[in-house]
């Protein structure tokens, strides 16, 4: 069996562009375009020459985060998220210390279009539970 060093998180969403620009925002990824293309805009129109579909991808400059990878998909979004990045914001802290970096990290996001939906917090545990601009699930942590 073959050993996997890497993976990549897809999104289905109704403007990959618009969402891959979000989460590196979030992330501090940046958008790298296909080998051979100067841009995914060259790639799509190349690619799918009627417009209907769209590719995009984010990538940690890094190296050491997944690259995201965003496509266009017909349907909407119309339940929860099976699965759901994590925003590790507040590792290593506890109490009020983690819940101050978790509310700061959530009002830089809420601006560039996440929506806040609860927090969870018992007091010395948090999480905030947030949606991306398409409605995507995912958690400050």
């Amino acid at each position: 069996m073959a050993e996997i060093r890497q993976v990549q998180v897809a999104f289905d969403c109704a403007d990959p562009e618009r969402v891959a620009r979000f989460w590196c925002e979030v992330l501090g990824y940046t958008v790298v375009p296909p080998k051979g293309y100067g841009s995914w805009e060259e790639f799509n129109q190349e690619r799918f020459p009627d417009g209907d579909g769209a590719w995009w991808a984010a990538s940690d400059p890094t190296g050491a985060g997944p690259r995201l990878f965003f496509q266009r998909v017909p349907e909407g979004k119309t339940v929860k998220n099976r699965v759901h990045l994590d925003v590790r914001v507040g590792t290593g802290l506890t109490g009020e210390e983690r819940l101050a970096a978790l509310e700061a990290e959530c009002a830089r996001l809420v601006p560039l279009g996440a929506t806040r939906l609860r927090l969870l917090y018992d007091g010395t545990d948090s999480c905030i539970v947030m949606q991306d601009i398409e409605g995507n699930e995912f958690c400050l942590d």
